[in-house]
């Protein structure tokens, strides 16, 4: 009988710690809108659809009206005709991520709905979009 060769066990190769840039981005971006617009800092907001989660959280969230596709930051605004804008943000090339199916949709289903609903990718192209926008005159209510 053989005697056993001794296991021999290769170490793994380090992995990069997660970096969630579009996080980052995302709260750098917010941190510059409180400081030039504070009257659109009261009011837009992050959806938290994306994230991993447990399985039962996530069927609990599902039947509380969680979506996928949902844009990322929402400003109830209306400026320019628009009832609102909606934007998608993804992190800055290339650490930026496809537009999903569900995300494409529901940004078409907004536009058809008179909401203004893009796509930036990154602090710099958010914040300018967000100016472009909110320097549109502001969209009256027909009496």
């Amino acid at each position: 009988m053989k005697p056993l060769a001794p296991k021999v066990i290769k170490p793994r190769a380090a992995r990069a710690p997660y970096v969630d840039r579009e996080g980052l981005e995302q709260a750098a971006l917010l941190r510059e809108v409180a400081l030039r617009h504070p009257a659109a800092a009261k009011l837009i907001y992050h959806v938290p659809n994306g994230g991993h989660r447990h399985k039962a959280v996530a069927v609990k969230l599902k039947e509380q009206g969680v979506k996928a596709g949902i844009p990322d930051l929402v400003l109830p605004m209306a400026r320019g005709g628009y009832f609102g804008l909606y934007i998608e943000f993804k992190a800055t090339p290339p650490f930026d991520a496809a537009v999903s199916p569900s995300q494409d949709a529901y940004i078409h289903a907004l536009t058809e709905q008179g909401y203004l609903a893009i796509v930036c990718r990154g602090h710099f192209d958010a914040m300018e979009q967000l100016r472009a926008y909110l320097i549109l005159p502001p969209t009256r209510a027909a009496a």
